[in-house]
């Protein structure tokens, strides 16, 4: 199913700024007024920033082309008047039009590592952030010797980049069904030079992706939420692919698909990790028998799960069909 995006994010109406804007003269002005405005409009926070003062200092900072870092040091420089006419088409556009900072502006960042981004992909955000490669490497035998690895639902390819950047001598395949999303991704892919090391692959989760090797290591950060949340989420979720966000009736119909498909391509001891949100009780309910690991993350969520590969096959390997043991034993 081809992703989409929700129409509210085409529908709404952004009004503009109130005429008093013309008082405010300094980069220090238009850092405070944004604040407010975010703060008095209730803006939902968490495509990358989590409070009204970072994402004002990000838009700020990206409209008047400054640097990612000291932002402070041009607090008390002037603003043209077109800088002007600038932040206020962007103020206007994440405060009235509930559009995610990181489609205003044509990028996201996750740590130190900034990517490009738009209305094809979802908005970069995971937890694998805090978790590659320190944590992943505590449950892989020879983190050095990792040849081989897959991101699945890769979006903009960031995770799959990570990856490449953490384990120099593995091939990463980046997955998605999205051939909007991997056209987004295959941009990110050329600006870190990684062509030669990330292959892309369209595909519904796993479905005919056969590695050159096994896999050491499986990540996967699919959609996830139930479809009755859709209604539920703030506005900004609305300009986001929608499939990039709901996976059926509960949430697990892509974890259902690749939980099988992992068990086949996986080497003996390798990993799966899945970034999961709110369905940790769902995946002990629907799997009840499966030995799931859960990793600590800074906010204590602790929703990204780890399976082993020998997991994966006590439970989902296909049955060896009859005959097989007999012909071994004859030849």
């Amino acid at each position: 199913m081809a992703r989409k995006t929700a129409s509210a994010s085409t529908t709404r109406a952004v009004r503009a700024l109130p005429a008093d804007t013309t008082a405010l003269l300094t980069v220090r002005d238009w850092l405070r007024y944004a604040v407010s405005l975010f703060t008095a409009e209730k803006l939902f926070f968490g495509q990358g920033c989590s409070r009204a003062f970072d994402e004002a200092a990000f838009l700020v900072r990206h409209t008047l082309h400054l640097p990612h870092e000291g932002l402070e040091t041009f607090y008390d420089a002037r603003v043209t008047a077109s800088e002007a006419a600038a932040l206020r088409g962007v103020l206007e556009r994440r405060a009235y039009g509930r559009e995610p900072a990181a489609y205003i502006t044509g990028e996201a960042w996750l740590g130190e590592y900034s990517f490009r981004v738009d209305r094809r992909v979802i908005v970069p955000r995971s937890y694998f952030l805090e978790l590659i490669p320190e944590e992943l490497n505590k449950w892989l035998p020879d983190p050095d010797g990792v040849s081989s690895v897959a991101d699945v639902c890769t979006g903009s390819g960031c995770l799959a980049i990570l990856l490449a950047l953490a384990y120099p001598n593995a091939a990463v395949d980046a997955v998605d069904i999205s051939q909007d999303a991997l056209d987004v991704a295959a941009l990110n892919v050329e600006d870190y030079h990684f062509g030669d090391r990330i292959a892309l692959h369209k595909a519904d989760v796993l479905d005919g992706v056969t590695p050159a090797e096994p896999y050491d290591l499986i990540v996967c950060n699919p959609p996830y939420e139930p479809e009755s949340v859709l209604e539920t989420l703030p506005d900004e979720f609305r300009h986001e692919p929608e499939n990039a966000l709901v996976s059926g009736v509960d949430g697990l119909d892509v974890i259902r698909r690749l939980l099988p498909q992992a068990a086949e391509r996986l080497k003996p001891n390798g990993i799966l990790l899945i970034e999961v949100g709110g369905l940790h009780d769902a995946m002990h309910a629907e799997w009840p028998e499966m030995d799931i690991h859960w990793l600590h993350t800074a906010d204590e969520s602790d929703c990204v799960c780890l399976i082993h590969a020998s997991e994966l096959r006590r439970l989902f390997a296909a049955p060896t069909p009859k005959g097989r043991k007999a012909s071994a034993r004859k030849a």
